[in-house]
């Protein structure tokens, strides 16, 4: 009669399944796969050779902290047998040597991600025991076409999920500079700490009674992961790190998971971007960092951003405000919340922005959406268009309260979109894929489609209709007054020394004009925040007819590491950098 058959060494085979499923840069001493791809593992036994007619192996897995179960994939239960079933969680086996097997486990490419603890029971000629064999890993895999977040170009695959080096674009849409920054999504210790993130976020997405369940889809974690980094907007810099001294994500990770999961003070939007990326690229989700140039951080009114000027143009910072830049996080994956079959990139946004309900972050938004005005499929579609195709008004204040218009700009807002480039540094220009050039016709379409929306009032109004409502916010430009005015960079501007700049004007008409000119200067912070004015001046000028005139004008300045914009009634000019 054969002996009960009794477990011997097991060799979870670490490094070679790391190797495979594309996580040996966690290091080869743990078991971390990837779901949709089988991983292997070698059973040695004792006494004898395994033997299926006598000898069966049952193996459990589970998730969670709280009462794993099957009924919330949680929880499997499932038998050894000579093939795989890659619809649910499986396992087969081969004959490795003598006494010993080959397993192979199949996590779906629906399994939730996380920690797992690996159980085997054995049962043979009527015994039954068990054995722990540790625990495991399972992320999102974007080399398996059956999971959401595929993404099928390998180059692609090794910038947004396997580069830990990344760069952040900042600065002005004529000046961008470049920031380098280390995601760190390998380093030790980060993969537990993305995890404690969805655990400290659970109960804002799902509530505690749900546990991991929701954890198998790339929408519901990125939006947890979007509520989870997301800033304070009380920021004291003084009880805390200054926002752009970091760069990378790991030390802001550590710092939180050693500090009892309390918030890290402080970051800027690129920061917020940048440590949501590290999280993401670590589960498994490809993502990269954008940054938009000219970005209004709040809208009073749909579609319009307000800035207000006072006699001398002088800034005054209305209730809205311009960002001179801003950075989100895009994270690829299928859509099954809108049936998308394809992987497309998704717009996730930490930074909490004014919506009109109060501040809250923003996405997942399929990016197409936004191009294409369809605004009614997605998480806050309309949010992120107004601010990518506001129209830039300015005011005159004058002494009474009342305001008037000086001029409305359909160009600033959502300029420049920039990403790293795949395979190298250097700086891609995406604005294409959230909009349609300035005055195509799809440009308009998409308008049109995204104007109805955003305001209930038009929803059955013709595209001519819109086109009156959109005219009576244009003034006539100065330009259009027969005066052609421009202001150049005489020099590149170094710290201590005067800045030198061009004043160009132009007579269009063939008689004479006498005019009368408010110029300032003012510092304006990345977030829009006005400062003090440093330089102004008034001008008369008389230009004969199609006569053309410059002027150079030094500008002290006496401030270093800040964005400085040169603005007058009805200007919005040339910014530059002082380093």
């Amino acid at each position: 009669m054969s002996q009960v058959i009794e477990l011997g060494n097991i060799n979870l085979n670490c490094p070679a399944n790391c190797q495979c499923h594309n996580t040996h840069f966690f290091g080869p001493d743990r078991q971390i796969i990837r779901r949709g791809q089988a991983f292997n593992f070698y059973v040695h036994f004792q006494n004898r050779d395994w033997d299926d007619s006598v000898d069966q192996i049952v193996f459990t897995v589970e998730t969670g902290s709280l009462r794993p179960c099957e009924s919330n994939k949680t929880k499997c239960t499932f038998p050894m047998g000579r093939c795989l079933d890659q619809t649910c969680w499986s396992a087969s086996y081969k004959t490795h040597q003598p006494k010993c097997i080959n397993v192979s486990v199949f996590p779906p490419s629906n399994a939730c991600i996380g920690r797992y603890i690996f159980n085997i029971q054995v049962t043979s000629h009527g015994h039954t025991y068990q054995r722990c064999l540790g625990d495991f890993y399972v992320l999102f895999n974007p080399w398996c076409a059956d999971d959401p977040v595929y993404m099928d170009n390998q180059a692609h695959r090794e910038e947004y999920v396997l580069n830990e080096h990344g760069i952040l674009y900042e600065g002005v849409h004529k000046h961008i500079t470049s920031r380098p920054w280390h995601f760190g999504q390998f380093e030790d210790g980060i993969l537990d700490i993305c995890l404690k993130v969805l655990d400290i976020g659970a109960s804002y997405h799902h509530g505690s009674d749900r546990d991991h369940c929701w954890r198998n889809d790339p929408v519901h974690v990125s939006m947890v992961v979007n509520h989870m980094v997301r800033s304070n907007k009380n920021n004291d810099y003084l009880k805390g790190t200054k926002p752009f001294s970091w760069n990378g994500s790991v030390p802001i990770l550590q710092q939180w998971y050693n500090g009892r999961c309390r918030p890290v003070r402080y970051g800027y939007c690129g920061s917020l971007a940048a440590v949501m990326c590290t999280v993401m690229r670590c589960l498994g989700i490809p993502s990269r960092v954008v940054t938009n140039f000219c970005f209004p951080c709040s809208t009073e009114n749909p579609l319009g951003i307000n800035e207000i000027f006072d006699c001398t143009g002088k800034n005054l910072c209305g209730k809205d405000k311009l960002w001179r830049y801003h950075c989100w996080n895009e994270s690829w994956m299928a859509r099954r919340d809108l049936k998308q079959c394809c992987g497309d990139w998704q717009c996730l946004d930490p930074t909490p922005l004014e919506t009109g309900r109060g501040s809250a972050c923003s996405g997942p938004t399929w990016v197409r959406s936004i191009r294409e005005g369809e605004l009614d499929l997605d998480y806050d579609g309309h949010h992120l268009f107004s601010r990518l195709n506001s129209n830039y008004i300015g005011w005159l204040s004058q002494n009474n309260a009342k305001k008037t218009k000086l001029f409305c700009d359909t160009w600033p807002c959502g300029q420049h979109l920039s990403t790293k480039s795949v395979g190298s540094d250097q700086c891609e220009d995406i604005t294409g894929t959230y909009k349609y050039e300035l005055g195509s016709l799809k440009s308009k379409e998409a308008y049109y489609r995204a104007y109805r929306r955003i305001h209930p009032g038009y929803c059955n109004a013709s595209n001519c209709h819109i086109d009156r409502e959109l005219s009576s916010l244009h003034n006539p430009f100065l330009s259009d007054s027969g005066v052609n005015m421009r202001l150049k960079m005489a020099n590149c501007p170094m710290y201590g020394e005067d800045v030198q700049l061009h004043w160009l004007l132009e007579n269009l008409r063939n008689e004479p004009k006498n005019l009368n000119f408010n110029l300032c200067a003012q510092i304006i912070t990345y977030n829009g925040c006005p400062m003090d004015q440093f330089w102004k001046d008034k001008v008369n000028v008389t230009l004969g007819p199609r006569e053309e005139i410059s002027f150079c004008n030094p500008l002290q300045e006496d401030m270093k590491n800040c964005i400085m914009t040169l603005e007058g009634c009805g200007l919005f000019k040339e910014p530059m950098t002082i380093e």
